[in-house]
Protein backbone atom coordinates (compact mmCIF):
# COMPACT_ATOMS: atom_id res chain seq x y z
CA UNK A 1 0.00 0.00 0.00
CA UNK A 2 1.51 3.76 -1.17
CA UNK A 3 0.80 7.38 -0.20
CA UNK A 4 -0.36 9.82 -2.75
CA UNK A 5 3.72 10.40 -3.26
CA UNK A 6 4.51 7.42 -3.67
CA UNK A 7 5.68 6.57 -0.25
CA UNK A 8 5.07 2.37 0.86
CA UNK A 9 3.31 2.51 3.93
CA UNK A 10 2.35 -1.08 4.78
CA UNK A 11 1.71 -4.57 2.93
CA UNK A 12 -0.03 -7.91 3.69
CA UNK A 13 1.97 -10.97 4.52
CA UNK A 14 -1.11 -13.54 3.76
CA UNK A 15 1.29 -16.45 4.27
CA UNK A 16 2.13 -15.16 7.73
CA UNK A 17 -1.21 -13.34 8.14
CA UNK A 18 -0.04 -10.47 9.07
CA UNK A 19 -0.42 -6.43 7.85
CA UNK A 20 3.36 -4.65 8.14
CA UNK A 21 2.81 -1.25 8.95
CA UNK A 22 5.50 1.17 8.33
CA UNK A 23 4.37 3.95 10.51
CA UNK A 24 1.52 3.81 13.45
CA UNK A 25 -0.01 6.78 11.99
CA UNK A 26 -1.54 5.27 8.62
CA UNK A 27 -2.59 2.02 11.09
CA UNK A 28 -6.44 2.58 10.82
CA UNK A 29 -6.37 3.67 7.43
CA UNK A 30 -4.44 0.61 6.15
CA UNK A 31 -6.76 -1.78 8.01
CA UNK A 32 -9.54 0.01 6.66
CA UNK A 33 -7.88 0.00 3.14
CA UNK A 34 -6.87 -3.65 3.11
CA UNK A 35 -9.94 -5.46 5.59
CA UNK A 36 -11.74 -6.72 2.07
CA UNK A 37 -8.82 -9.00 1.26
CA UNK A 38 -7.69 -9.93 4.84
CA UNK A 39 -8.86 -13.79 5.01
CA UNK A 40 -8.74 -15.69 8.21
CA UNK A 41 -6.54 -14.35 11.46
CA UNK A 42 -4.32 -12.10 11.38
CA UNK A 43 -2.24 -9.52 13.44
CA UNK A 44 -1.03 -5.89 12.33
CA UNK A 45 2.13 -4.13 13.16
CA UNK A 46 5.49 -3.18 12.34
CA UNK A 47 7.50 -5.17 10.16
CA UNK A 48 9.48 -7.98 12.24
CA UNK A 49 13.03 -7.76 12.53
CA UNK A 50 14.67 -9.83 10.25
CA UNK A 51 16.54 -12.55 12.51
CA UNK A 52 20.34 -14.04 12.13
CA UNK A 53 18.69 -16.56 10.04
CA UNK A 54 16.80 -14.11 7.63
CA UNK A 55 19.77 -12.54 6.95
CA UNK A 56 22.23 -15.36 6.09
CA UNK A 57 19.53 -16.31 3.91
CA UNK A 58 19.03 -12.86 2.54
CA UNK A 59 22.89 -12.83 1.65
CA UNK A 60 23.13 -16.12 0.39
CA UNK A 61 23.94 -16.00 -3.56
CA UNK A 62 21.74 -18.01 -5.25
CA UNK A 63 24.26 -20.27 -7.08
CA UNK A 64 24.60 -21.16 -3.42
CA UNK A 65 21.23 -22.00 -2.38
CA UNK A 66 20.72 -25.46 -2.18
CA UNK A 67 16.62 -24.48 -0.60
CA UNK A 68 15.49 -24.78 -4.32
CA UNK A 69 16.97 -28.37 -5.63
CA UNK A 70 14.68 -30.78 -6.09
CA UNK A 71 14.58 -34.32 -5.41
CA UNK A 72 17.43 -36.35 -7.56
CA UNK A 73 17.40 -33.85 -9.78
CA UNK A 74 21.28 -34.16 -10.16
CA UNK A 75 20.10 -38.08 -11.76
CA UNK A 76 17.85 -36.37 -14.67
CA UNK A 77 20.76 -35.92 -16.75
CA UNK A 78 22.55 -39.30 -16.55
CA UNK A 79 19.29 -40.84 -16.60
CA UNK A 80 19.04 -39.34 -20.45
CA UNK A 81 22.48 -38.98 -21.81
CA UNK A 82 24.75 -41.55 -19.04
CA UNK A 83 27.33 -43.58 -20.69
CA UNK A 84 26.18 -46.16 -18.51
CA UNK A 85 24.73 -50.11 -20.34
CA UNK A 86 21.36 -50.82 -20.20
CA UNK A 87 21.21 -52.16 -16.64
CA UNK A 88 23.46 -49.15 -14.89
CA UNK A 89 20.58 -46.71 -16.96
CA UNK A 90 18.09 -49.01 -15.25
CA UNK A 91 19.49 -48.92 -11.91
CA UNK A 92 19.84 -45.21 -11.88
CA UNK A 93 16.01 -44.68 -13.13
CA UNK A 94 15.03 -46.70 -9.96
CA UNK A 95 16.97 -44.56 -8.06
CA UNK A 96 15.71 -41.40 -9.50
CA UNK A 97 11.92 -42.59 -9.00
CA UNK A 98 12.54 -43.11 -5.20
CA UNK A 99 13.83 -39.74 -4.54
CA UNK A 100 11.72 -37.85 -6.46
CA UNK A 101 8.50 -40.04 -4.46
CA UNK A 102 9.87 -40.14 -0.93
CA UNK A 103 11.25 -36.56 -1.36
CA UNK A 104 7.56 -35.25 -2.39
CA UNK A 105 6.51 -37.23 0.96
CA UNK A 106 9.08 -35.12 2.52
CA UNK A 107 8.27 -31.71 1.57
CA UNK A 108 5.02 -32.28 3.15
CA UNK A 109 6.85 -32.08 6.42
CA UNK A 110 7.33 -28.30 5.91
CA UNK A 111 4.03 -27.70 7.62
CA UNK A 112 4.91 -29.10 10.40
CA UNK A 113 7.79 -26.75 11.15
CA UNK A 114 10.50 -29.25 9.52
CA UNK A 115 12.85 -27.93 6.46
CA UNK A 116 13.77 -30.54 3.91
CA UNK A 117 16.41 -29.74 2.06
CA UNK A 118 17.03 -32.60 -1.09
CA UNK A 119 20.23 -32.96 -3.36
CA UNK A 120 23.13 -31.86 -0.89
CA UNK A 121 26.44 -31.78 -2.70
CA UNK A 122 29.33 -33.45 -0.44
CA UNK A 123 32.95 -32.71 -1.28
CA UNK A 124 34.12 -36.00 -4.32
CA UNK A 125 30.68 -36.27 -5.94
CA UNK A 126 28.50 -37.61 -2.98
CA UNK A 127 25.15 -36.75 -2.07
CA UNK A 128 22.69 -36.90 0.75
CA UNK A 129 19.38 -37.41 -0.84
CA UNK A 130 17.45 -35.65 1.53
CA UNK A 131 18.38 -33.53 4.70
CA UNK A 132 15.55 -33.00 7.53
CA UNK A 133 15.46 -30.36 10.00
CA UNK A 134 12.54 -29.40 12.68
CA UNK A 135 11.23 -30.13 15.75
CA UNK A 136 12.23 -34.29 16.10
CA UNK A 137 15.81 -33.39 15.49
CA UNK A 138 18.08 -33.70 12.34
CA UNK A 139 17.87 -36.95 9.61
CA UNK A 140 20.34 -37.44 7.02
CA UNK A 141 18.32 -39.47 4.87
CA UNK A 142 19.75 -42.10 2.13
CA UNK A 143 17.10 -44.03 0.08
CA UNK A 144 17.12 -47.58 -1.02
CA UNK A 145 13.99 -48.37 -4.10
CA UNK A 146 13.21 -51.48 -3.01
CA UNK A 147 11.83 -52.91 -6.49
CA UNK A 148 8.33 -54.35 -5.24
CA UNK A 149 11.08 -56.99 -3.45
CA UNK A 150 11.30 -58.27 0.13
CA UNK A 151 14.49 -55.77 1.44
CA UNK A 152 16.69 -56.42 4.31
CA UNK A 153 18.47 -54.06 6.40
CA UNK A 154 21.28 -55.08 8.31
CA UNK A 155 24.34 -53.40 10.54
CA UNK A 156 26.21 -53.00 7.42
CA UNK A 157 23.98 -53.57 4.36
CA UNK A 158 21.40 -53.44 2.85
CA UNK A 159 20.04 -56.34 0.41
CA UNK A 160 16.94 -56.10 -2.68
CA UNK A 161 16.00 -59.49 -2.89
CA UNK A 162 18.28 -61.60 -4.41
CA UNK A 163 20.64 -59.10 -5.42
CA UNK A 164 24.08 -58.36 -3.91
CA UNK A 165 24.07 -56.42 -0.71
CA UNK A 166 24.50 -52.74 -0.66
CA UNK A 167 26.74 -50.53 1.48
CA UNK A 168 23.57 -48.34 1.75
CA UNK A 169 23.33 -48.31 5.74
CA UNK A 170 27.82 -48.09 6.14
CA UNK A 171 27.48 -44.66 3.74
CA UNK A 172 24.29 -43.20 5.66
CA UNK A 173 25.97 -43.22 8.86
CA UNK A 174 29.53 -41.88 7.33
CA UNK A 175 27.12 -38.90 5.73
CA UNK A 176 25.59 -37.98 9.00
CA UNK A 177 29.03 -37.90 10.77
CA UNK A 178 30.20 -35.60 7.82
CA UNK A 179 26.56 -33.36 8.16
CA UNK A 180 27.07 -33.45 11.68
CA UNK A 181 30.39 -31.60 11.55
CA UNK A 182 29.11 -28.91 8.65
CA UNK A 183 26.07 -27.98 10.83
CA UNK A 184 27.71 -28.40 14.43
CA UNK A 185 24.55 -30.44 15.51
CA UNK A 186 23.58 -34.14 16.00
CA UNK A 187 22.63 -35.55 12.67
CA UNK A 188 21.22 -39.26 12.76
CA UNK A 189 21.29 -41.20 9.56
CA UNK A 190 18.49 -42.75 8.01
CA UNK A 191 17.40 -45.06 5.28
CA UNK A 192 14.28 -44.55 3.37
CA UNK A 193 13.13 -47.75 1.61
CA UNK A 194 10.78 -46.76 -0.68
CA UNK A 195 8.40 -49.45 -3.01
CA UNK A 196 9.20 -52.38 -1.07
CA UNK A 197 7.40 -55.69 -1.17
CA UNK A 198 8.34 -56.20 2.63
CA UNK A 199 11.22 -54.73 4.87
CA UNK A 200 12.85 -56.37 7.45
CA UNK A 201 15.42 -54.47 9.87
CA UNK A 202 18.12 -56.33 12.06
CA UNK A 203 17.47 -55.82 15.57
CA UNK A 204 20.95 -55.12 16.28
CA UNK A 205 20.94 -51.77 14.37
CA UNK A 206 19.98 -49.20 16.98
CA UNK A 207 21.41 -45.89 15.31
CA UNK A 208 20.29 -45.64 11.87
CA UNK A 209 16.53 -45.44 11.36
CA UNK A 210 14.75 -46.74 8.90
CA UNK A 211 11.47 -45.01 7.04
CA UNK A 212 8.93 -46.29 4.41
CA UNK A 213 6.04 -44.39 2.61
CA UNK A 214 3.62 -42.81 4.76
CA UNK A 215 6.14 -42.43 8.04
CA UNK A 216 6.75 -38.35 7.16
CA UNK A 217 2.83 -37.42 7.82
CA UNK A 218 2.43 -40.70 10.07
CA UNK A 219 5.56 -40.30 12.36
CA UNK A 220 7.61 -37.24 11.79
CA UNK A 221 5.40 -34.86 11.47
CA UNK A 222 4.12 -35.49 15.16
CA UNK A 223 7.96 -35.53 16.52
CA UNK A 224 9.32 -32.55 18.87
CA UNK A 225 11.12 -31.70 21.24
CA UNK A 226 14.13 -31.46 20.17
CA UNK A 227 14.71 -28.29 18.34
CA UNK A 228 12.99 -25.54 18.35
CA UNK A 229 11.90 -23.08 15.53
CA UNK A 230 14.83 -20.41 16.17
CA UNK A 231 16.98 -23.68 16.02
CA UNK A 232 15.59 -25.30 13.18
CA UNK A 233 15.80 -21.36 11.44
CA UNK A 234 19.20 -21.17 11.96
CA UNK A 235 20.39 -24.71 11.04
CA UNK A 236 18.57 -24.68 7.74
CA UNK A 237 19.98 -21.40 7.12
CA UNK A 238 23.24 -22.60 7.48
CA UNK A 239 22.44 -26.14 5.31
CA UNK A 240 21.24 -24.50 2.18
CA UNK A 241 24.39 -22.73 1.59
CA UNK A 242 27.06 -24.84 -0.63
CA UNK A 243 29.72 -23.16 0.70
CA UNK A 244 28.90 -25.11 4.62
CA UNK A 245 29.54 -28.54 2.29
CA UNK A 246 32.90 -27.71 0.78
CA UNK A 247 35.18 -28.87 3.60
CA UNK A 248 32.94 -31.68 4.90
Amino acid sequence: MTLPDGRSVAWYDREAGRVNVLSEVHTEAVVAALRPYLSGSWTVGPPPVPGAADLVRLSLHPDDDLAPNRPAEHLLGEVEYGTGGTRARHRLRQDLLAQTRFGAELDTLEDAGWRVLHAVPLPGAGRIDHLLIGPGGVLCVRTVPGRRQRVHVGDLLVTVGRTEPRPDVRWCRRAAERAGHALTAPVRPALAVVDAARVDVATTLRDVRVLTPGDPTTTLAREGGVHKPAEIETLHARARDRRTWADV
